[in-house]
């Protein structure tokens, strides 16, 4: 997609700040988003995701009720999604979470997703695609017996349990559903050398595409999340998907690996060895880490002293294709401090990765390593992403601070949380020219009165600036009765007059979707800045009276298509909401 820079991205407000930062150098122009563990003063909404400017002023505040297991990510419509805790997750250790939000910038949760039952926890991160799905990470639950059977000769947690991880990708329904619609299971990828009578028997060495179940232990008596019990294992922390690829990348500080899997594949072929554009359905296709794990290497060859944060470089930023993560140097030999480090993995143009028999995958090292002469630390959480101008940012999580540095290992922009206690996992930075470009949209008027709306997000919603062909002091809202107003409110509808035929160009940025108010009985609504067809509408609690849209020029015309500039008559059974998207 052709982009350019925003001119109306959002109304944006200086909040004030009072954390601190150095002045820039040269850090790439853009906007920080994070989410600290730290709890605000507002009981109503105790947790907060900032987004800050390169002054280290915040410009926006999201305020949630629920604190954050890992990072939010900021969509291209100014929304966010995150992941959070749920009140009571049936699975507790650090990263717990249980629901995922999608929440427009005035706060809106468009979607409510929880993934919080006996079976599944999700813990972590999530991803959003590029198709409107969402990759989630869960805890999968088994009984010591389950993990027996399938080749661990050890169970090291008083619950008796084995956690093993799934992801899921799961497609929005409303307002809190899902439909899964690709799932990928790690206990279907276990190899074991201790009992050829039981599932996945083979020599370890001669399977790194598969996981070794007795490599390390599984969970603990404590010091997890709340210091209570628990049984995970491989503790994903961190999931990404390259688009080109179609893989999926995780990380696990358990193991000191990441991990790359095929997405390509169905759900079925996920599940076995076969099928996928790599032909090896859900094993590995790729591991860089601790070649211990799959017994090609030795503990002098480990390279990952606790991993978290693993991702793609993104496309158009230096070493496109690479892969950044953080390492947070817990038991580091040589001392406890943390990397960011770059890797070169060995993929050829089928998108597979060349391994030679009986030896490790390679590289043997990193191809570019910062370490700030060891100045920074975090034994959790933490991580990194590359620029579009070559910088990379780095959070330090357990210090709750943000810096970005150059190639040359300089640090050009330095912040850090004011709050004396929590984390931030994690936090992203978009280039200024990230959001959905500006688009114009003409929108044709009548002599006299029409009804309209307003397609797109101005910085000033005014009469004058939007329709400025129109007559002053013209315009009317409904909300029972008619009002007069002077300022359009995105998803609702307006009488409006004109002195003659106009043709007026509206521009803004993309309004992809509109959440409606509605009151029982007649209610003026309009749409997005796309055509949206009436059978379309969110409409959960069934509000809209079927055949009661329309639209005016000159006389009313029943309508089952909301075009973007124009305004609509609806009638609703009730009080509720609707979203138009």
């Amino acid at each position: 997609m052709h982009r350019e820079t925003v001119q109306i991205v959002l109304t944006i407000t200086i909040l004030g700040s009072t954390k601190l930062f150095s002045q820039p150098e040269t850090p790439m122009e853009g906007y920080t988003l994070f989410s600290p563990s730290t709890p605000s003063q507002n009981p109503g909404a105790p947790f907060s995701t900032y987004l800050l400017n390169t002054e280290g002023e915040t410009i926006h505040l999201w305020e949630n009720e629920c604190g954050p297991a890992s990072m939010p990510y900021l969509l291209p419509d100014s929304s966010i999604i995150r992941p959070c805790r749920v009140p009571e997750p049936t699975m507790i250790n650090g990263g717990v979470g249980g629901r995922i939000q999608h929440i427009t910038w005035d706060g809106t949760v468009l979607w409510d997703y929880i993934i919080s039952n006996e079976i599944y926890q999700h813990h972590h991160d999530i991803q959003p695609l590029p198709n409107g799905n969402v990759l989630i990470v869960a805890w999968e639950r088994h009984t010591s017996e389950e993990a027996f059977a399938m080749g661990r000769l050890e169970i090291e947690n008083p619950l008796n349990e084995f956690w093993a991880e799934a992801i899921f990708e799961v497609q929005p329904e409303g307002l809190n559903g899902g439909s899964v619609v690709w799932e990928w299971h790690v206990w279907d990828h276990f190899v074991q050398d201790i009992d050829p009578e039981l599932p996945g028997y083979g020599v370890i060495s001669e399977h790194p595409e598969l996981i070794n179940i007795n490599y390390a232990t599984v969970g603990s008596s404590g010091g997890g999340g709340g210091g209570q019990p628990h049984a995970d294992w491989l503790h994903i922390n961190a999931v990404d998907y390259n688009e080109e690829l179609d893989q999926i990348i995780f990380s696990s500080p358990r193991m000191n690996e990441f991990y790359i899997i095929d997405h390509s594949t169905t759900s079925q072929e996920a599940s076995g060895h076969t099928g996928g554009n790599s032909g090896m359905g859900g094993d590995f296709l790729y591991r860089w880490g601790n070649p211990r794990v799959y017994d090609r290497g030795t503990e002098g060859d480990q390279n990952f002293f606790v991993i978290h944060g693993v991702n793609w470089i993104q496309e158009g930023a230096p070493g496109f294709g690479n892969i950044l993560y953080y390492v947070n140097g817990n038991n580091r030999p040589e001392g406890q401090y943390s990397t960011v480090e770059e890797l070169v993995p060995p993929v050829n143009s089928q998108g597979l990765y060349e391994i030679n028999p009986n030896q490790a995958f390679g590289p043997e090292s990193a191809h570019w390593v910062f370490d700030d002469d060891q100045g920074f630390y975090s034994q959790m959480q933490s991580g990194a992403f590359r620029q579009l101008n070559g910088n990379t940012i780095i959070s330090v999580a357990q210090y709750r601070r943000i810096f970005e540095v150059n190639m040359d290992g300089a640090i050009v922009w330095d912040y850090v949380f004011s709050a004396q206690e929590g984390i931030i996992a994690r936090a992203q930075k978009y280039a200024t020219d990230y959001f959905i470009s500006s688009i114009t949209l003409t929108v044709s008027n009548i002599e006299g009165w029409n009804l309209v709306g307003l397609p797109v997000v101005v910085s000033d919603p005014s009469q004058i600036e939007v329709f400025p062909g129109s007559i002053q002091s013209t315009m009317y809202g409904y909300d029972g009765s008619y009002y007069s107003t002077e300022t359009f409110t995105l998803g609702r509808g307006y009488w409006l007059m004109f002195g003659g035929e106009t043709n007026t160009q509206i521009t803004g940025t993309a309004n992809s979707s509109a959440v409606v108010q509605l009151n029982e009985g007649w209610n003026l609504i309009s749409g997005s800045s796309s055509s949206v067809y009436t059978l379309n509408i969110v409409d959960l609690e069934n509000l809209i009276i079927p055949d009661t849209i329309y639209g005016f020029s000159e006389s009313y015309i029943q309508t089952d298509v909301l075009t973007p500039g124009y305004g609509y008559w609806l009638k609703s059974s009730g009080d509720g909401v609707i979203i138009i998207e």
